[in-house]
């Protein structure tokens, strides 16, 4: 069976880094958002040129457009054996397209993957972040320190709080998070597909739970 995960989690739950651990232990390509819309712009493609408009806009890229850039990556050689949607879907609205767009490729989602973590563990995992504006490197004052204080370790630039890891803006982000994935996680619980981690267990320990998780999908 084509192996299908979704990961869904409030920002700061290590999305990104699972898909990126569990991408290299089952060869599944991790897919996010960002990474496909940027792609689509650099393509020059007529969609790419639709995706481009709304970006540099200020605007949220519409839900059917959305679909059909998802649509178009899925397509790809790549994704034959499967993929990881990382932080996708993010609203029932979103799930419903997504499914029709598995729906019409023959396959559909088989695990989604809820990474629950709490308010207090994201807020000092996004709170701690410092980046850095000339090189991009990201750093954490409580578990990936600089070995100057307040500076990047690559090119000795001072390190800023990017405006989304501003406390106000981490508690208005898990707001967001929690009104609209409590639909989208009954959704796939009721399909029963639904899975619940711990994402603050050691990193190790969750990426082995979710290889495990898909590893049954493909030996059904």
């Amino acid at each position: 069976m084509r192996t299908t995960l979704v990961l869904l989690g409030a920002p700061g739950s290590g999305k990104g880094t699972f898909a990126a651990r569990v991408s290299d232990a089952l060869h599944l390509p991790p897919i996010s958002t960002g990474e496909i819309l940027r792609q689509a712009v650099r393509s020059g493609s007529p969609l790419g040129r639709e995706v481009q408009a709304f970006v540099e806009g200020g605007k949220l890229v519409p839900d059917q457009v959305m679909s059909r850039v998802l649509t178009s990556r899925l397509a790809e050689a790549d994704c034959a054996p499967g993929f990881i949607l990382d932080g996708y879907p993010r609203t029932l609205a979103q799930a419903h397209l997504l499914d029709a767009t598995l729906e019409a490729a023959a396959t559909q989602v088989t695990a989604a993957v809820s990474i629950e973590v709490t308010d207090e563990l994201v807020m000092r995992r996004l709170g701690g972040r410092r980046s850095c504006p000339n090189c991009g490197a990201v750093y954490n004052i409580h578990t990936l320190k600089p070995a100057r204080e307040g500076f990047c370790d690559k090119c000795g630039t001072a390190l800023v709080t990017r405006p989304d890891d501003q406390p106000d803006t981490i508690r208005k982000r898990l707001a967001v998070y929690a009104e609209q994935s409590a639909p989208l996680i009954a959704h796939y619980r009721g399909r029963g597909v639904l899975k619940t981690l711990d994402g603050g267990a050691p990193l190790d320990e969750v990426v082995t739970l979710i290889i495990g998780m898909a590893g049954a999908v493909q030996a059904s």
